[in-house]
């Protein structure tokens, strides 16, 4: 690929430092922002991070003194609201600036859960019976609805919010995490049928031409006994709490090979139904009977160097530098106006 001006658009709080001299990277929040950074230097392009806040003008203003070839999305809402990235992707596409990571429609699709387990369920695709209790609403459970049930922020993701207290056995406890999702989180509440079994997340990559990377387990095998087997909060982020536990994630192992194949074909039919472009992550559930169920899919993952995204592609051959350009080149091939 030829050398490219990326102007890297970061959240105002989490444009990375220029040298990590004196910096303990790995535990910083601005991590993925410095690897990615960093590395794309290292593979020879000339990259600016911009911090965006709650104003658009800025990146309009640097890519006025920048002239970018292309914009490498780092941002994971807008103005401090998880749901706007899909806007300010949308500004790219107003100002025919090619961008990494996936298309506004893919984005709104996405973001909103139970918009996008709607979708699925009218392409046939298995995922847990829900509920959204908006805020300022009573709380009624369907009496589909059958306990365990798990609650959730409706928009939010990297686990925030979710602790084992969210899986609840009888409507008190269930109003009462619904009403902690309200007033603490301050979202909607997704309430969704509780599926026990091992927690999987598989990687893709690509436009129209999609490649499946290798499937990804979280071993919560380390857990208490009587805890739900869940990724809380703790969980994805509490090295403490991981290291406590034994919680480590890596290729997922003993899956028969036909069932691997369903994996694959499955995310595909999300990544396409959910109109998703660049990459994503899809998160599955598998139950003890062999059944796949589609939690969520998580466009423009978290793409930290050894992170599950890249680490399940170097196990596909692809490494760091690679599947950032590989990331670069998927955003100068989309055409929004045709595809989007």
């Amino acid at each position: 690929m030829k050398k490219l001006r990326v102007l890297a658009l970061c959240e105002e709080s989490l444009v990375p430092p220029e040298s990590s001299a004196r910096k303990d990277v790995v535990n910083a929040e601005w991590r993925m922002e410095f690897d990615v950074v960093k590395t794309l230097r290292e593979e020879g392009h000339e990259v600016r991070a911009l911090g965006v806040g709650s104003e658009l003008g800025v990146i309009r203003t640097a890519i006025a003194e920048f002239k970018p070839d292309i914009a490498f999305n780092l941002l994971e809402g807008f103005a401090e609201v998880a749901t706007w990235d899909q806007n300010v992707v949308a500004y790219l596409e107003l100002l025919r600036l090619p961008y990494t990571g996936s298309n506004s429609r893919g984005l709104l699709l996405s973001r909103d859960k139970a918009l996008a387990k709607k979708v699925l369920s009218y392409h046939r695709v298995a995922g847990a019976d829900f509920v959204v209790f908006p805020r300022a609403r009573s709380v009624r459970r369907p009496r589909r609805l059958r306990f365990p049930l798990i609650v959730k922020s409706l928009t939010f993701d990297a686990s925030i919010g979710i602790s084992q207290a969210s899986v609840v056995e009888d409507d008190g406890k269930l109003e009462e995490r619904v009403r902690f999702i309200h007033e603490s989180i301050g979202t909607d509440a997704l309430v969704e049928q509780y599926i026990e079994g091992r927690e999987l997340y598989v990687g893709i990559l690509g436009n129209q031409r999609l490649q499946v990377l290798p499937i990804w387990e979280l071993s919560l095998a380390g857990l208490p006994e009587e805890a739900r087997k869940i990724a809380t909060e703790r969980v994805k982020w509490s090295m403490l709490y991981q290291k406590k536990h034994g919680i480590k994630s890596g290729l997922a192992k003993d899956l028969p090979e036909p069932l691997v194949r369903r994996i694959g074909a499955l995310c595909k039919r999300v990544y396409r139904n959910l109109m998703i472009s660049g990459y994503a992550r899809i998160d599955l559930r598998l139950a003890a009977d062999g059944r796949v169920y589609v939690l969520e899919a998580n466009p423009n993952p978290q793409l930290a160097y050894g992170e599950d995204f890249a680490e399940s592609a170097e196990k596909a051959g692809i490494k760091y530098g690679p599947l950032l350009e590989r990331i670069l080149r998927l955003g100068l091939e989309w055409e929004p106006s045709k595809f989007g």
